[in-house]
């Protein structure tokens, strides 16, 4: 029988600014406008001062990326959601180094405020999201409507031009 033993993880490998970039889907000048703004900061800087991240650098880039492109989100609002994240890191290393309950009180009086501001900010891009959907429904319909006025007159009474849509039907 053979004893294993718990070998040390290997140190993490640190990507340059080139490596993350390809591998998250940016270019290298996303990253570094990323920095300028605040919304990322590399794990460490080689000895020629070249920039270099982590695993945790790269999920961030891609939450960031999934919050412009996927959600539509700008880089302002990012940015208020990441401060918020990392308050809410702050506010529970906080929470967790005190027993007073007036202080636990405010952390999480301070805690509600963010979430009630994330919830703003979120329902205000879905009322954004709704308009933008219906407003494209309502062309959607017209164009349907001008089809088949057009199709009627070209064609003559047809079985096609008879029969309404079942969508045009819903939407009337």
């Amino acid at each position: 029988m053979t004893e294993t033993r718990d070998q040390p993880a290997p140190p993490a490998r640190l990507l340059r600014i080139q490596e993350v970039a390809a591998e998250v889907g940016l270019t290298p000048r996303s990253v570094r406008y990323y920095e300028e703004l605040g919304l990322l900061k590399p794990a460490a800087r080689s000895e020629g001062d070249y920039r270099l991240y982590d695993a945790t650098d790269v999920e961030r880039l891609r939450f960031i990326k999934g919050l412009r492109d996927d959600a539509g989100f700008s880089l302002a609002e990012i940015a208020e959601l990441l401060e918020d994240e990392a308050a809410r890191e702050r506010e529970h290393v906080a929470f967790h180094s005190t027993s007073d309950p007036g202080e636990r009180r405010r952390i999480l009086r301070d805690r509600l405020v963010r979430y009630e501001h994330q919830a703003q900010m979120l329902r205000a891009k879905v009322a954004r999201l709704q308009t933008m959907i219906d407003e494209t429904e309502g062309r959607r319909v017209r164009t349907m409507g001008r089809l088949e006025a057009f199709a009627g007159e070209s064609a003559g009474p047809s079985a096609e031009s008879a029969t309404p849509s079942p969508n045009l039907e819903k939407a009337r």
